[in-house]
This record gives structure tokens, C-alpha cells and sequence, in this order.
């Protein structure tokens, strides 16, 4: 018992290094690193001095192998190497004194996570293996330094690479994880790309049918969404960009597509997209000006269905003051109709 590790995380005591065996295999010095294979890279994943200068160097070259992404997932060890590094930052996500250091650190690590999220061979079993949940923590901070906002969008990033193959079984286990709430709070707390990601991912959710549904579902959450993405358009009035009023007029024309939430949106459609200064950043890229005029027709039907009575006629203030006067025109002669009865009833009694 005295031999076992004091954690099953942390790096072996002096006392295990001076007992444990010594290994054949050799590891290059840092500064040969750069010289070495994509796959010893991989292998100096493993090494404690080593890994922090391979993962930098993995993160930049993730395009030289297009294989990076199967090396990684079937390597032994590799990919629980990569989670002790996230795991290993958690209890500094609640300080603000985070190190940059130490934030680039594991964003390298998340950047390889990505590729392996992205690859169409190791996606499913990436998510299946249920390796986002790890980057949750990350999306739910508050804290808005320089660290931690690395932290969120490399992790956005993540998510990101998920959802753009539209496939209903990412939709489905991202919604059954709870990742609304999170992107709600990335678009809250969150810089310009943070903000943008998280829109592209709820984007992405409400363009799926079960997605939209889950969205529209509870009065709360669609109020929740509206809000953030209203919040977003007052940030959009102070800092333009463009990228980012695309993927909000995508998300507003998908709500304005459920029956059960188009009613709402009608009144909560901030007055803002009207303005000429939001339209302008539009008219560059005829599919959102598209979307965009797309939205406000269906806000606008929206609005004449509701204004309509049973039979499809508008409910005008003419039409609203003629009902009326019928209404107390019938009762008038019904009221007329049951006094004839009582007198003749009565003049029948008398007799």
C-alpha cells in the first residue's frame, strides 16, 4: 500500500520516481520536438516534461495529418492524457488569478479534443464516450479574463465542430446534456467569438426539428432564448458585427417558424432590427437579407391570423362596432320575444 500514488492524477513523488523501474523508451529534449513525426508528438504526450511543448506543437500542426484525429482516439493512454489535462484546471476556473500560461495550456489540449470531435470517423464515438460533458465547466464561468475566455471559446469550438454535420443524433445528445443553458451563458458573459459560437450552436439546434421543439417547449426557456438574443442586439448597437446579427437572424426566423412560439416573438421582436444601421450590415449577404425579410413576413401573418375572426375576416374597428350593435340588437328582440310570452300568459290566467 505504501507504494500506491497519493493521487490517481497527479504526477509520481520523488520517492515513486527514485523506485520505479526505468523505461527504454527515450523522449527528446524540448527543443527537438520540432524536428520529430506527428506520431512521437503523440508519444511525447505521455511524458511529464515533454508534454506541455507537444501539445503546443500538435495544436499548430493539426493540418499536416489528416489522420491526427484516429491517432489520437486509438493511441493508448492518449485521450485520458488529454482529459487529466482539462481536469487538472478545474479548481482554478472559480479564481480569477488563472495564469495565461496555464489557460493556453489546456486550450492546446482542447484544440486536439476538437479535432477529434471534427473527424467523421471519431465523432460518434467522441460523443458516445460522452467527452463534452468535460468541457462544461468551462462554458459555465462567469469570469471574463483573458484566460478564461480562452478557456470558453476553444471549448464553444468543441461543440462547434459537433454540430456543424447536421446530424440529429449530436442534436440529441447535446440537448439531453443541457447545452442551452450553457450557450445562453456564453452569449451573456462571453467576448465577440464566444458571443458568435454560441449563437452558431443554438442556430444550429433550432434548424432541427426536435431542437426547435425542445426550444419552444417551456414558456421559460423561449423567454430565456429571446432575451439573450435581445441582449445581444444591444451589444451589436455599441460593437457591429456582422457574423454575429447573421446567425441571430437565423435563430429568430427558426422561432418565428413554430406556431407555438411565433405569437410571442411577435411582441418580443426587438424594434432594433428595423433600424437601417442593423439592415445595412445585412446587405451584403443576400441569403441572411433573405432570412431576414423572411422573418418579418412571418411575424407579420402571424399578426393578421390573429387580428381575424372565425371566419378569416379582419378584425377592424368597423367590424368590431357592427358586431357589437348586432349583439344588443338580438338581445333587444329577445328580450321583446320572452314579454310578449309573459303577457300572453297572463291574460290567459286572468280569463
Amino acid at each position: 500500500m505504501a507504494t500506491l500514488p497519493d493521487s490517481l492524477f497527479g504526477e509520481p513523488s520523488a520517492a515513486e520516481r527514485t523506485t520505479a523501474p526505468k523505461s527504454n523508451t527515450s523522449h527528446p529534449p524540448n527543443s527537438d520536438l520540432n524536428k520529430v513525426s506527428i506520431e512521437k508528438l503523440i508519444l511525447a504526450l505521455h511524458n511529464a516534461h515533454t508534454r506541455e511543448r507537444a501539445l503546443q506543437l500538435l495544436s499548430q500542426n493539426r493540418s499536416r495529418s489528416d489522420d491526427l484525429a484516429v491517432l489520437i482516439w486509438h493511441s493508448f493512454g492518449t485521450m485520458f492524457t488529454l482529459l487529466k489535462e482539462i481536469m487538472e484546471i478545474y479548481p482554478s476556473l472559480s479564481k480569477p488569478d488563472l495564469t495565461e500560461r496555464a489557460s493556453i495550456r489546456v486550450c492546446n489540449a482542447l484544440a486536439l479534443l476538437q479535432c477529434v470531435a471534427s473527424h467523421p470517423e471519431t465523432r460518434v464515438p467522441f460523443m458516445k464516450a460522452k467527452i463534452p460533458l468535460y468541457l462544461y465547466p468551462f462554458l459555465n464561468t462567469t469570469i471574463k479574463e483573458k484566460p478564461h475566455e480562452y478557456l470558453r471559446l476553444t471549448s464553444l469550438g468543441v461543440i462547434g465542430a459537433l454540430v456543424k454535420v447536421d446530424d440529429k443524433e449530436v442534436i440529441y445528445f447535446l440537448l439531453k446534456t443541457e447545452i442551452v443553458p450553457y450557450c445562453l451563458r456564453c452569449m451573456d458573459v462571453g467576448k465577440g467569438l464566444s458571443k458568435t459560437v454560441s449563437t452558431f450552436i443554438l442556430q444550429k439546434i433550432l434548424m432541427d426539428e426536435e431542437g426547435l421543439r425542445y426550444c419552444c417547449l417551456v414558456a421559460d426557456r423561449f423567454f430565456a432564448i429571446t432575451s439573450a438574443l435581445e441582449t445581444m442586439m444591444e451589444k451589436i448597437s455599441e460593437e457591429p458585427s456582422q457574423r454575429l446579427l447573421k446567425h441571430i437572424v437565423r435563430c429568430y426566423l427558426k422561432l418565428s417558424e413554430s406556431p407555438r412560439a411565433c405569437p410571442g416573438l411577435a411582441k418580443l421582436l426587438p424594434r432594433m432590427l428595423n433600424d437601417s444601421a442593423f439592415t445595412d450590415l445585412l446587405r451584403d449577404d443576400p441569403t441572411v437579407m433573405s432570412s431576414f425579410q423572411q422573418l418579418l413576413r412571418n411575424v407579420h401573418e402571424n399578426r393578421l391570423r390573429e387580428n381575424e375572426d372565425e371566419y378569416g375576416t379582419p378584425k377592424t374597428d368597423d367590424s368590431l362596432k357592427l358586431s357589437v350593435r348586432l349583439i344588443f340588437f338580438h338581445r333587444l328582440l329577445l328580450c321583446y320575444f320572452f314579454n310578449s310570452l309573459l303577457s300572453t300568459e297572463r291574460r290567459g290566467i286572468s280569463s
